[in-house]
């Protein structure tokens, strides 16, 4: 395979990933504004911001911090990098460029969701924003259907990879906003306001029902954290991502025989996390431990650039 192939399928996955992560953000923050009291709901706005990395994007065009603005920014919003509109733009400009390593179901499914944005300027109300949002959670899941149906072969293992890494990142940040920056002033942690916002974070990463089966009594800030750090049942957790890269980076390995500095670091990360407790961690320092763990998942996709030789 060319380097600039696999680069296309690793971005093209990363994207995708990207997109129905920020439409999971913009639905669960939709739902959590409407439940709080001001100015719950502009702080709420305003960590859908910090947690998709856009905050300074918006504050650069000088909008009030309320839901028409916000979501626009960050679904139909060209102007910046971090908006859905612009990351199914660059998965479908990705898969556009190895069309024939993707099976027509792939294909279809992304050029459909980007054509879902063609013609909107606005996501309307509430409602209409429900919509728009559900709609592009909808096609990433029927892709990552067509990516589970394609055949086992480096092409598959490329776009996984670039979910996996995408993934991480999304649900360390996610957890790091939460902890520090989302409950207002004034608020009691363990009140109404404070597990409304967690729940809202499981719905983020579509891991409510995964919680119930898991741990027995209730909701808890405490086994939230636990479930998306440590628990690799989990898809989106961090150590279900750890895991996961390791098993494709293993995979690529043997199919290419190219393995170097991206296998030495996933596996060192992986094996750390096997002994992980969440409870060192928030004694430690969560945001320490967070903020570390995005450098290294950085470094790691920096090093599988280097290992495949991405153009």
């Amino acid at each position: 395979m060319l380097s600039r192939t696999a680069a296309s399928l690793y971005w093209l996955g990363r994207y995708i990933e990207r997109a129905e992560f920020v439409a999971r953000l913009v639905e669960a923050t939709v739902r959590l504004d409407a439940l709080s009291a001001r100015p719950a709901g502009e702080a709420a706005w305003a960590s859908a911001l910090t947690v998709s990395e856009t905050d300074d994007a918006f504050a650069a065009i000088g909008q009030p911090m309320t839901q028409r603005y916000v979501v626009r920014f960050l679904t139909l919003d060209t102007s910046h990098p971090g908006s859905i509109v612009r990351c199914l733009e660059r998965a479908r400009m990705n898969a556009r460029a190895v069309r024939t390593a993707l099976t027509r179901d792939a294909w279809t499914t992304i050029n459909r969701a980007y054509l879902l944005f063609g013609n909107r300027s606005s996501p309307g109300g509430t409602a209409a924003t429900l919509s728009l949002v559900e709609a592009v959670k909808y096609e990433s899941l029927v892709f990552e259907g067509a990516l589970h149906r394609m055949l086992r072969n480096d092409a598959n293992a490329f776009v996984r990879l670039g979910q996996l890494i995408e993934r991480a990142d999304n649900t360390a940040r996610l957890i790091d906003v939460k902890y520090h920056l989302l409950l207002p002033e004034g608020e009691r942690v363990g009140g109404v306001v404070d597990r409304d916002q967690w729940t809202t974070i499981l719905q983020t990463v579509s891991a409510v029902t995964a919680y119930r089966w898991l741990y027995s009594e209730g909701l808890s800030p405490a086994n939230v954290i636990d479930l998306l750090l440590c628990r690799a049942e989990l898809p989106r957790s961090l150590a279900g991502c750890a895991e996961e890269t390791v098993e494709i980076l293993s995979l690529l390995a043997r199919r290419t025989g190219l393995q170097g500095g991206a296998d030495r670091m996933a596996r060192a990360r992986h094996t750390r996390m096997q002994k992980l407790k969440s409870r060192d961690v928030i004694k430690s320092g969560l945001h320490q431990y967070l903020h570390g763990f995005n450098a290294e998942n950085a470094a790691i996709s920096q090093a599988i650039a280097v290992q495949f030789r991405f153009a």
